[in-house]
């Protein structure tokens, strides 16, 4: 081959390599665009199949409004890293709905249109000082108008940013109000005060249900509960009748999800019965006998969690010291799940003689706890903390079992009726109503369901105002001020029981931020030796001082104002010393950088030279053996 052809051949390569490229460029594009792999540890960046079916329960278009402050924030890295992962997984979302979604990303720039509209929208601008502001939330709309917001996304919450994606958009997609059916034995709507003979206002968390959802308010004697019911809600279900308790089960082996409350002692239920004989004689605890034991769970509708670590400390009188009171507990962050979205993030949940939840035996379900007590707890008798005269009593007899008890739960999993021969003969009015209604619920009747969701808290108590708001009148006005996180806590339940299935079961993800463990470790050890050190230097110098403070003392010369030789000594010597131990510190400091600069050689050594090279090794392993085959 001359010259002149291998160069000709040359160029036709080349001008083929470059069609091949184009058209595997072009080919991509086509038929792979949609095509992603998610290499993450924690999958951060594949949205989970719950929210992959909500998106596709969307009927109309859904506007996103996301607002970051790009060029604000140029020098924050930290923020921008979380905005980049907050922008790209609203990019998954509007990839899986196709065009049900439409997501602009604006930068509102100070004193711009879209500053303007950011702030109708009601985002709250994040203020960083010297006049500085920046955005960094999402708005939604629909196709009526309806606005959604995520004022401020919350690095903190991470885990459940999907989550909150999914609830905003599940919003826009369904704006109409929730209904929720309330049965309730306590006078959560208001009713009347017999000692005080006038009516009393509903409750502040029932108030504040009600501007969230519509509640409709059910009878405690019920045949059915109707369909368009999307969430039941029961407070101290106390002497139910079968007819009712059939009514119950169905609901919820048809799918409906239900937030229910019991007790074991529920004081609000006795003072809000006054001193009316019959009322006291029924007593105030609560179960939901026989659909726990169907469902393989037991509540302890006759014991009290008592705990010494959540103890709340109460006044017993004018000028009496507070005592601690051992059933009535203030949980902290170590007795709530920070890995539910109902739980995450309150800092109190106050409760009062509150009982306990346990599996009878491993079955079904799965009970997965949210509120929780200490180890240092017992059980004590409900009958003991009714009749109660002096908190400090309790004390006496606590003997902690070392267990830690289930206050409120979540139960998911598979469920039974606790009525398998359908309908109990309970007498019920003999009306032509009521015999269809018993015809048509033993033709329907459901004996086992998957998937439930409940929620079960083993305190009424927690909902009444005493134990978490306090409540005053200015100029008319009913002003509600919170000093524990009980309301949030409800509803947050609420919220998240009336979201469609698929938004219940998005459950926390993992964490965008990757931090360089051994580099941290690093420098906690660095930190460790510079507190000794400078341990060291202020025990130095306080014995410098003493030692001067002796000196001084010890003068009786006229010249006592000016510094004696042995002062001179004893100062220079703590100078040295002082001289030396900057020294220390400096060389822990530099031996820290050279640590973690060792460190990073190693890590681009790994990524420039190792990696490349085991490609290489591979890649010539693979000629190799296809070498060898074609010889063969």
């Amino acid at each position: 081959m001359t010259t002149r052809t291998q160069k000709k051949f040359g160029a036709a390569s080349l001008l083929l390599l470059g069609l091949v490229f184009i058209a595997a460029v072009t080919a991509n594009n086509t038929l792979l665009s949609g095509l992603r792999f998610d290499l993450t540890e924690n999958d951060l960046y594949t949205v989970s199949p719950g929210t992959r079916s909500l998106l596709a329960t969307i009927e109309e278009p859904i506007n996103l409004y996301f607002f970051f402050s790009d060029r604000e924030t140029a020098d924050i890295v930290p923020l921008r890293n979380f905005a980049n992962r907050v922008r790209e997984l609203l990019e998954e979302f509007e990839a899986a709905a196709g065009d049900n979604i439409n997501l602009n990303i604006i930068d509102p720039l100070p004193f711009s249109e879209d500053e303007d509209r950011a702030t109708q929208f009601g985002l709250q601008p994040i203020n960083l000082g010297l006049g500085q502001t920046i955005y960094f939330g999402l708005a939604g709309t629909n196709s009526i108008g309806e606005e959604e917001i995520i004022g401020i996304f919350n690095p903190d919450r991470e885990r459940f940013l999907e989550y909150e994606l999914a609830r905003m958009i599940y919003s826009l997609a369904r704006p109409e109000k929730v209904t929720i059916g309330l049965l309730s034995s306590v006078p959560m709507a208001g009713g009347f005060d017999p000692q005080m003979q006038r009516p009393t206002e509903p409750w502040i968390i029932y108030n504040q249900a009600s501007q969230l959802f519509d509640i409709q308010t059910l009878g405690t004697s019920l045949t059915s509960i109707e369909n368009d019911i999307d969430l039941l809600w029961l407070v101290h279900p106390k002497g139910l009748d079968l007819n009712t308790l059939y009514a119950i089960d169905q609901y919820i082996l048809q799918g409906g999800r239900a937030l229910i409350f019991l007790d074991p002692f529920a004081e609000i239920d006795m003072l809000s019965a006054g001193m009316d004989p019959a009322a006291m004689a029924a007593g105030s605890n609560s179960t939901l006998e026989p659909l726990l034991s169907a469902w393989g769970i037991s509540f302890s509708s006759n014991e009290v969690v008592a705990d010494n670590n959540f103890a709340l400390s109460i006044s017993t009188g004018p000028g009496s010291r507070p005592v601690r009171h051992l059933s009535l507990l203030g949980l902290g962050d170590t007795g709530m799940d920070d890995q539910d979205v109902i739980t995450d993030g309150l800092s109190t949940i106050n409760l009062g003689s509150a009982g306990h939840f346990a599996e009878i035996e491993e079955g079904s379900v799965q009970l997965q706890p949210l509120l929780t007590s200490s180890t240092d707890s017992a059980l004590l008798p409900a009958i003991q903390v009714q009749m109660l005269a002096d908190p400090t009593t309790l004390q006496d007899s606590f003997a902690s079992t070392g267990e830690s008890y289930i206050l409120a739960t979540r139960l998911t999993g598979s469920l039974t009726t606790a009525f398998p021969d359908g309908r109990p003969q309970n007498p019920i009015p003999d009306t032509d109503e009521n015999s269809e209604l018993e015809s048509s619920n033993s033709d329907n009747h459901i004996s086992s369901a998957q998937n439930a969701n409940i929620i079960l808290i083993g305190d009424v108590d927690l909902l009444s105002d005493r134990l978490w708001v306090q409540v005053q009148n200015f100029l008319g006005q009913q002003l509600a001020t919170a000093f524990a996180s009980n309301g949030d806590f409800i509803i947050n339940a609420l919220d998240n029981l009336s979201g469609s299935a698929e938004l219940i079961g998005i459950r926390a993800r993992g964490s965008f931020a990757r931090p360089f463990d051994r580099v941290q470790s690093l420098r906690i050890e660095a930190d460790a030796q510079f507190r000794q050190t400078e341990q060291v230097l202020q025990a130095e110098l306080a014995e410098t001082e003493s030692r001067l403070a002796e000196l001084q003392a010890a003068r009786t010369d006229e010249g006592a104002l000016l510094v004696s030789p042995e002062q001179q000594t004893e100062i220079q010597r703590f100078l040295d010393q002082q001289v030396r131990i900057r020294q220390d510190l400096r060389l822990v400091q530099r031996n820290l950088d050279r640590d973690i600069e060792r460190l990073g050689i190693i890590l681009q050594g790994i990524n420039i030279a190792v990696i490349p090279l085991l490609l290489t090794i591979f890649a010539l392993g693979t000629v190799v053996v296809r070498k060898r085959r074609i010889g063969k």
